[in-house]
């Protein structure tokens, strides 16, 4: 699958929000309940966030040009930090809705309608999170995976407020309301700034996953023997993008032409076991004294 296919993606996010925003007000208006208002508040962010993914989306799949020579794959990380950030709003509407009621709770009313209507928006929001996230983490999509945890996050919200109302039901205690809904709260706030600090690691070049690494490190040793030696690794993640650069040490006495042979078979091997990758190779002599003093991550 192409990467501009995956905005298809986020257009059923936006869709499935939508529909939950709809089902979820139309429950509050049922029940009166603060725990189901929490829940179709944060509906609301869901749509904006699917709104946002998708200009993400959108724009990261833009070809690189003169002025963003590596492409625009990182514009992912914007759409995902907004998310993050959407839901620590949506966390905080929750807090200031429901902390007035633990002190002047209110009964509620038609709750088997409600629930019900609840239930059936907890699993729209369920089968799209669980597709979203299969396509985000196949294709290392970082905004898709933020959308597929939010929308995962709107699941078990869903089902805290039904277990408090329904508690509510059958005890009688009107303060469950909005103590549920203030555990909602704390518990999406907590996804959020997950995402949050995710979105800033991409934005800070953050090295490629443990699993990746290893691919690759396992690519160059069987390349390495007494004539080709290897330093200065260095990787970096953006959105869907892998990017690695490392220095391929060879005798001098080689020719150009033999080197050159063997740095693209070696771009070659990296590239069938991860594509997408972006590989900069940079030749030097064994016999150079000069080709040692740059071993470490950064030479200025």
């Amino acid at each position: 699958m192409n990467a501009p296919s995956l905005t298809r993606f986020a257009w059923i996010s936006i869709a499935a929000a939508l529909v939950t925003i709809v089902l979820k007000t139309t429950a509050y208006y049922l029940t009166g309940s603060v725990g189901l208002l929490s829940d179709a508040l944060e509906s609301l962010v869901n749509l904006v966030g699917g709104i946002m993914a998708l200009a993400m989306l959108t724009i990261a799949t833009r070809p690189a040009d003169d002025d963003h020579a590596y492409g625009h794959s990182k514009a992912e990380y914007f759409s995902s930090g907004v998310e993050g950030a959407l839901i620590l709003v949506a966390a905080l509407s929750i807090a200031f809705t429901a902390i007035p009621r633990l002190f002047h709770p209110q009964a509620l009313e038609q709750v088997g309608v409600g629930l019900a209507v609840s239930l059936l928006a907890a699993l729209v929001n369920l089968g799209v999170a669980l597709l979203l996230l299969r396509v985000g983490k196949k294709h290392h999509s970082i905004t898709l995976e933020a959308n597929a945890h939010h929308l995962l996050t709107d699941v078990w919200t869903s089902v805290g407020v039904l277990c408090g109302v329904g508690a509510v039901v059958l005890t009688g205690w009107l303060w469950m309301d909005p103590v549920v809904a203030l555990l909602v709260a704390a518990n999406i706030a907590w996804t959020g700034s997950r995402i949050v600090w995710r979105s800033i690691s991409g934005l800070m070049d953050l090295a490629l996953p443990k699993e990746d690494l290893a691919i690759i490190r396992a690519i160059l040793d069987t390349y390495q023997n007494d004539e080709v030696q290897f330093h200065a690794l260095r990787s970096r993640q953006a959105g869907t993008r892998k990017f690695f650069s490392v220095h391929v040490l060879v005798p001098g006495t080689w020719t150009v032409q033999r080197g050159h042979e063997l740095l693209e078979r070696i771009e070659s091997s990296i590239r069938a076991a991860l594509p997408r990758i972006h590989i900069a190779t940079h030749l030097e002599s064994l016999d150079d004294p000069a080709s040692w003093e740059d071993q470490g991550l950064d030479r200025i």
